[in-house]
């Protein structure tokens, strides 16, 4: 099963990342308001990157060196 870190932007502008095996359906449960806390208030969200990683633990590792950039930075992250 493969993972995937993503940045989504915010209708506030600003910068949501995660992890998931299911980007589709995860980005779907941000919008309908039913995922992670921090954009349910923000929605409607938009798919700025993505990034595809072998493993969850690969992910998690990616997303916590995401979240410690700046904003500016982060979109950098995954080019």
């Amino acid at each position: 099963m493969s993972w995937c870190l993503y940045l989504l932007e915010c209708s506030d502008g600003s910068y949501y990342a995660g992890i998931t095996n299911d980007l589709e359906n995860r980005i779907k449960a941000h919008n309908q308001g039913l995922g992670a806390k921090y954009t349910r208030g923000r929605s409607p969200v938009t798919l700025l990157a993505q990034k595809p990683f072998s493993d969850r633990s690969e992910a998690s590792k990616a997303e916590i060196a995401v979240k410690k950039l700046p904003k500016q930075m982060k979109l950098g992250f995954f080019q």
